[in-house]
């Protein structure tokens, strides 16, 4: 049957709701779907983290160019460290 859901209402930048539309737009998805895709995201980065400033001491990696998706690599340095803080 699925979950229930609930809305969920921020302040951001302009400029920031404006990127996350177009990103929206060029993934065919609405601007709440991706906002609920980063926000689910994002939580379990945070509760892998255990904190919000070990989350954020550390900044993901910029993937390269290339058809290769750096993310994706379990050597990613940036991952290991998020995944390091909960032992922490």
């Amino acid at each position: 049957m699925g979950e229930w859901k609930t809305a969920l209402s921020i302040r951001v930048r302009r400029s920031l709701k404006d990127d996350l539309q177009k990103i929206a737009d060029r993934e065919y998805r609405k601007l709440g779907n991706l906002g609920g895709l980063l926000m689910e995201w994002s939580y379990e980065q945070l509760v892998a983290a255990g904190s919000t400033e070990k989350l954020l001491k550390y900044k993901m990696t910029v993937p390269n160019r290339s058809g290769h998706d750096s993310r994706k690599s379990a050597s990613n340095p940036a991952l290991e460290r998020i995944v390091e803080t909960q032992r922490d």
